[in-house]
């Protein structure tokens, strides 16, 4: 690659033509083939993300999250109504299409137009939700609004560097790691070495052909089962 240098002889950055500040995520639902993405709705969505998220007898799912696990029903409503009616983090439930039940939330934040940068975050599946062909379909549900509906040129994936189960999750997404910023921030009393991940938009075609190809039913068995695997893709492995 070229790089650019200006009238001093310094290297620059390429020239970004006609950029705008990009829209906010809009709140309509995005409807896939096994599931449906919306915002969360406290007295639409909390009897179900409850009883799927209690499936987790351990509360494991709860330890790299700045909140939970919660002592009852209802301390985990009054965490659902905080968050509710925030713009950012703006909240979203996962809904499983043949039983129209909520199994999962995750979020965009860090919100900057401007820049055209966003981040998926706060994202918790349910054991119902978990390793399933739901989970993955809504992560690419997600991206496909950032990228081509929104025209975001950056969606970024943060966690603990010690959560190796999601640092494995953004890899078999498709996110490129990019780094460990150390004592980033602490949470639950612990410090927090956060692990950076991000897909850019010139990647993004390449890992849209991959999903299109994963999620398309000839490549699942009468079972379900994947024929073959999203990293089989040369975009995502």
């Amino acid at each position: 690659m070229i790089q650019r240098v200006n009238e001093l002889g310094q290297p620059v950055g390429d020239i970004i033509e006609a950029w705008c500040a990009r829209p906010l995520p809009p709140k309509e639902p995005i409807v896939g083939r096994t599931c449906r993405v919306e915002p969360l709705d406290c007295a639409a969505h909390a009897d179900a993300l409850y009883d799927a998220f209690v499936k987790d007898s351990e509360s494991k799912n709860w330890t790299y999250l700045p909140y939970g696990p919660f002592e009852d029903r209802a301390d985990f409503d009054k965490w659902l109504d905080s968050i509710a009616l925030v713009e950012d983090p703006l909240f979203h439930s996962i809904i499983d299409l043949k039983t129209e039940q909520a199994t999962g939330v995750a979020s965009y934040l860090r919100i900057n137009p401007a820049d055209g940068v966003i981040e998926v975050g706060h994202i918790h599946f349910s054991p119902l939700l978990q390793r399933t062909t739901l989970s993955t379909e809504a992560m690419y549900l997600m991206m496909k609004r950032v990228f081509d509906e929104l025209g975001y040129r950056r969606y970024e994936w943060k966690c603990d560097a010690l959560n190796a189960p999601s640092r494995a999750a953004a890899i078999r997404l498709g996110f490129k790691f990019e780094g460990i910023f150390r004592q980033a921030t602490m949470y639950k009393g612990r410090n927090r070495d956060t692990a950076w991940y991000a897909i850019i938009d010139k990647e993004w075609p390449e890992i849209r052909d991959a999903y299109t190809e994963w999620l398309d039913p000839s490549n699942f068995d009468e079972f379900g089962n994947q024929l073959s695997s999203l990293q089989a893709s040369k975009a995502i492995s």
